[in-house]
């Protein structure tokens, strides 16, 4: 499992963050995906590591601004994990 953190800019309201989210799903297998506006990124949980320029692609492709792109192996957090 793979944790992708994406940059995202021009985000201004929930409809945007939901925007991002279907546009991630719709483009990619990934397991979850949260966009957060005032932090302005994504954080996308997937099986497979994304990749970088497909991913920026798919961001343009909505009209908002890929700022950046950063992966790392993800390890379910609770107890019984």
């Amino acid at each position: 499992m793979y944790e992708t953190t994406i940059g995202v800019d021009g985000m201004m309201c929930d409809m945007c963050e939901i925007h991002i989210q279907d546009k991630i799903r719709k483009d990619f297998d990934v397991k979850k995906v949260k966009a957060n506006r005032n932090k302005k990124q994504a954080v996308v949980i997937s099986e497979s590591p994304l990749d970088e320029q497909a991913v920026k692609a798919s961001i343009e492709e909505t009209g908002y601004e890929f700022t950046g792109f950063a992966s790392k192996p993800y390890k379910k957090k609770g107890l019984f994990h």
